[in-house]
């Protein structure tokens, strides 16, 4: 079996969820395997996240240079180019930056690619089988690809479970020196902060969440109020903020805010994983949705299969009474 590695996407000094599920994903691909995280950045920051990590992997290799201020695929490609085996196995999030990231440097690798993974079923022989999700998580689909020469996978966020053991004890190598050239022609200009509202949904323990089956604005005061009853905030998907039903400051999603609740609720919300990017954690979901092959369910602690336009108003009178 070819090494492992994930590269590790952080922010603040803090490395992603991600990191932890990815220790998941690789068991899963060799139970056995001595895997190695890649740190990349510049500044304390970089140092903090390596060393955190070093107690889920069993190696970590850092890379603290300037030219890594900022998270730039272009960049980070040739890094990885340069210092990854061939046949290297690279665990990848498949958020935004993954996207950006995993598919050029399979072609560079020459490699196998595999996007958005959400299950991995294991290794026959040189094939990887995984589990992906087509039609917005309506379908299911079993995957085989021949990784004899390495692969590229993109790992779904919050699809594996987080290993929280901290047991590998890893020791973290600074690997700067063997970068090799990282120009690029991407050139960063500036972070672009999301905008505030009049609620922060970050903060918030408790999130009412609405898409789709609220079906009209006015419907969303029963999201309101139940969110009132429960002490909590109303937030949506990306279609409420499309429909200038709620402000942009109130999405969840890749495109939106990431949030890391203790309970989540969606409300006629069918759970695309650009949806469920945005959620981080491991909150405590409901899902309230009539149409039962809604992916949300499959991620779902409770699903209740039921027009919200109906349920909601009777769990507002239920927790009114509590």
């Amino acid at each position: 079996m070819a090494d492992i590695y994930a590269y590790i996407t952080h922010k603040g000094g803090v490395a992603d969820d991600s990191a932890l599920e990815m220790v998941a994903a690789a068991r899963k691909i060799d139970a056995g395997a001595a895997v190695t995280a890649i740190v990349t950045g510049s500044g304390a920051d970089v140092d903090a996240v390596a060393e955190d990590v070093a107690g889920s992997y069993a190696k970590v290799l850092k890379f603290n240079l300037d030219a890594l201020a900022y998270p730039n695929a272009e960049v980070i490609r040739k890094l990885l180019v340069n210092v990854l085996p061939g046949d290297a196995i690279v665990l990848v999030p498949h958020d935004t930056f993954g996207m950006d990231l995993a598919p050029g440097l399979s072609i560079k690798l020459d490699s196998a690619f595999i996007a958005d993974v959400v299950d991995i079923e294991g290794v026959d022989g040189t094939d990887l089988k995984v589990i992906r999700q087509e039609y917005s998580g309506m379908v299911s689909t079993h995957v085989t690809a021949d990784i004899s020469a390495g692969a590229v996978v993109n790992v779904r966020p919050g699809a594996f479970a987080p290993d929280e053991s901290k047991s590998a004890g890893g020791s973290v190598e600074d690997k700067s020196g063997d970068a090799g050239d990282l120009t690029a022609k991407r050139t960063f200009l500036e972070v672009v902060e999301a905008e505030v509202g009049d609620v922060d949904i970050t903060k918030s323990d408790v999130l009412v969440s609405v898409g789709r089956g609220i079906e009209d604005e006015d419907n969303i005061e029963v999201a309101e109020e139940l969110a009132e009853a429960m002490g909590a905030v109303v937030s949506c998907s990306r279609p409420i903020v499309d429909a200038k039903w709620l402000e942009k400051s109130r999405q969840v999603g890749t495109s939106g805010q990431t949030v890391k609740p203790k309970v989540y609720m969606a409300c006629g919300i069918s759970g695309s994983f650009q949806h469920m990017g945005g959620i981080k954690g491991s909150p405590f979901i409901v899902a309230i949705n009539k149409n039962v092959k809604a992916p949300i369910f499959q991620v779902a602690d409770v699903g209740i299969e039921a027009d919200i336009l109906d349920f909601l108003p009777e769990l507002t009178e239920a927790v009114q009474q509590l």
